[in-house]
């Protein structure tokens, strides 16, 4: 009896056949998507999760509650922390001969070569001297804003409504990090403990969240800016060194939220080139991606209506619109709960609410530019609140 033979032979076949193109191409090839033998661990998992949540937006969550009042703003975040689970300046913000769209524009060649490195566990190093970093940076703001807060009887419990969109946009904003979850999931050597590293890097981003934009807002009060950074003294090098190292932060954070956008955009436009032009191709599809964040950053150089803008657009839709939809498509048929589904719907009502007023609130704002004299500057020198050296933290 013949044993039948493959008509091809994978191996040594030299000639041609109508179904080759299929052959030839590989499957688009992602990441993320791990057989259990490589990937991270349970340490870099955290520190990943930390990098990813502790960002630009937690420096502007004490102006969120100038814009909210305490009350508002304190059970809205815990809220939307159950529903969901910049760099700042290097120099002052005082006369200067360079424009600041120069200062953003000379970060630019780094951030693009930070983008090239393609694995998250090869950034675990730079992931962990950051959280170092931002660590020391933020005992530093601490002891400044409990040694010098006056005392918080005068507060607005309640701040006036036309101040809600922004506030929605910056708190909802602080949750930068929520797009990196599932691929840190998926990433993990053992998913089975993400829960558990999800729960504590959670646990400590919730309280950073609640304790620093209280006390910020309690230290400085109405004249809080977009980010607290801006309201340390710069006369001395110890709150100098606070916005260098949150660069530093801030600079990596870049590396870790740009890691999702790549896995879904690049592997879907390089799968059918060639494999001499694949390589060449992602990196100017990395390139191009982060020129576009650094654009929006030089045309608005404001962050806090960044923050804002950022927050009511993709973060509403990140965390409030899509996730309970998805749920209800996902699992109506199977498990139909009514109670689920209403959840599901308040949830996303809130989410789009948000995301329209945020969206109409932050551009008329960009549009019409509030402007304040610049005290000491040249005569007729104005310049746009809060503007900051460098805006970043784009998703």
């Amino acid at each position: 009896m013949d044993v039948m033979r493959p008509l091809i032979n994978e191996q040594n076949f030299d000639g041609t056949s109508d179904e080759e193109p299929e052959q030839t191409l590989l499957p688009v090839q992602k990441h993320y998507q791990l057989d259990g033998q490589h990937g991270i661990s349970f340490v870099q998992t955290l520190m990943h999760l930390l990098k990813g949540n502790i960002g630009t937006g937690l420096l502007g969550l004490p102006l969120a509650i100038k814009n909210a009042g305490i009350v508002v703003h304190e059970g809205f975040l815990e809220s939307t922390v159950f529903v969901s689970n910049s760099t700042d300046p290097s120099h002052a913000c005082e006369r200067r001969s360079v424009d600041l769209r120069v200062y953003m524009l000379c970060f630019l060649p780094f951030i693009i070569l930070l983008v090239f490195i393609r694995e998250l566990k090869n950034l675990f190093i730079l992931s962990f001297l950051a959280n170092i970093s931002m660590a020391a940076s933020l005992v530093i703001i601490y002891q400044y804003v409990v040694r010098n807060m006056p005392d918080p009887y005068n507060l607005p419990i309640v701040a006036g409504w036309k101040k809600y969109p922004l506030f929605f946009g910056t708190a909802v904003f602080a949750f930068e990090g929520i797009g990196v979850v599932l691929p840190l999931e998926n990433q993990m050597k053992e998913s089975k403990r993400f829960p558990q590293a999800l729960n504590i890097g959670m646990a400590v981003v919730t309280v950073l969240y609640v304790s620093l934009a209280t006390l910020g807002y309690m230290c400085f009060r109405d004249e809080i800016k977009g980010s607290i950074t801006l309201n340390l003294p710069q006369d001395m090098w110890l709150y100098r060194s606070v916005k260098i190292l949150y660069s530093f932060g801030i600079f990596v954070t870049y590396s870790i939220q740009f890691y999702v956008p790549a896995e879904i955009i690049i592997p879907g436009v390089t799968a059918r080139l060639h494999a001499k032009w694949k390589r060449i191709c992602e990196f100017g599809i990395r390139s191009f991606l982060v020129s576009i964040t650094c654009a929006g950053a030089v045309l608005i150089p404001r962050l806090d209506i960044v923050i804002s803008f950022v927050g009511a657009v993709s973060s509403s839709t990140l965390a409030l619109i899509l996730p309970p939809i998805v749920e209800i498509l996902t699992f109506s048929k199977e498990h139909y709960n009514i109670w689920m589904v209403l959840k599901n719907i308040s949830i996303a009502f809130t989410g789009v609410v948000g995301f329209l007023l945020g969206t109409y609130v932050t551009v008329e704002e960009i549009l019409y530019p509030t402007t304040v004299a610049v005290a000491g500057a040249p005569q007729g020198l104005s310049l746009n609140v809060n503007s900051t050296c460098f805006a970043s933290g784009l998703k």
